[in-house]
């Protein structure tokens, strides 16, 4: 109903105040195929390497919660507070990679073309990216003893489906954007439609902490404070009235459920939609003037 048929009470809550076009989120589904393709792999290995008892301490039993050799229903608290609190710490690290190092970002950078994500944007990536986020369901059940239940259902109902949240594209009442401790679906599309190379605001993706400390070391973990445009201070603004809602259009996504939509050219490219993020495509044009201008250098040396 958020984006089918949206009303105007919803539509206030809503970061961007406008909608991505069907093309852009046929683009998403598309990167998300590749990306479920790719995250499989992992836990795949996995799962083989526990059954073959090679390089592995993973383990599996009928009920977690009733397993006294291994801790019970505190093993389960003591794995489930690990894997979550280890598994963000991977994600916003490699994450921040991608938007410190050139070479990181020309991989990373095709997530950020989803400048005004949808729900199917969650991993909507280039297959390295998938790769090593899905990593950890192949590292840690190598590095410590882990019930494999707890670890798929822990990255099942928490980091996939608050992913889907993150990406929402819309901010919810019972999570302030400001809270000082989770990462919120403002942070998100902030991350999303601002941060670039060398801009690597937001990274984090449950705890906003890991931002927080690198904000204080280099300056650039979180996007300033005095710009923001989260929809609670938008309204504050007055950019969420009525008459700007009726000035909205809503695109007819209903042409995402006929075939003829998915027939055309280019479009399992993942790259089909005209649309583009406006502070993506400057980044680009920086990068490539300063090519050019490196080229006419060095033919002049």
């Amino acid at each position: 109903a958020y984006y089918w048929a949206p009303t105007y009470e919803q539509w206030q809550h809503k970061t961007n105040p406008k909608y991505p076009s069907p093309e852009k989120v046929r683009d998403e589904i598309v990167q998300t195929m590749k990306g479920i393709y790719t995250a499989t792999f992992c836990p795949a290995l996995s799962l083989w390497l526990a059954s073959k008892g090679l390089y592995s301490k993973a383990y599996c039993s009928p009920n977690p919660f009733t397993d006294e050799e291994h801790g019970g229903a505190w093993g389960v608290a003591a794995q489930f507070c690990a894997i979550v609190l280890l598994s963000d710490f991977w994600e916003w690290g490699y994450h921040r990679l991608g938007h410190v190092y050139k070479q990181f970002w020309e991989v990373h950078k095709h997530h950020h073309v989803f400048f005004n994500p949808s729900p199917f944007a969650v991993i909507a990536d280039e297959y390295v990216d998938q790769f090593f986020r899905a990593l950890p369901l192949l590292l840690f059940p190598m590095v410590a003893p882990l019930n494999m239940d707890v670890m798929f259902g822990t990255y099942g109902a928490f980091f996939y489906a608050y992913g889907v949240y993150l990406h929402w594209g819309y901010e919810s009442t019972w999570l302030d954007a400001h809270n000082p401790i989770m990462n919120t679906a403002f942070q998100h599309y902030c991350h999303h439609a601002k941060a670039i190379l060398n801009k690597p605001y937001h990274c984090g993706f449950f705890f906003k902490i890991w931002d927080q400390i690198m904000d204080q070391v280099s300056g650039n973990g979180i996007y300033p404070r005095d710009r923001c445009f989260c929809a609670k201070c938008e309204r504050a603004k007055g950019k969420r009235s009525r008459e700007l809602w009726e000035q909205v259009e809503v695109p007819d996504y209903s042409v995402l459920l006929t075939k003829n939509f998915w027939m055309r050219e280019g479009v399992f490219t993942g790259t089909s939609a005209s649309d583009t993020n406006e502070v993506l495509s400057a980044e680009e044009k920086y990068f490539a003037n300063a090519k050019a201008a490196d080229g006419e250098e060095k033919k002049e040396q």
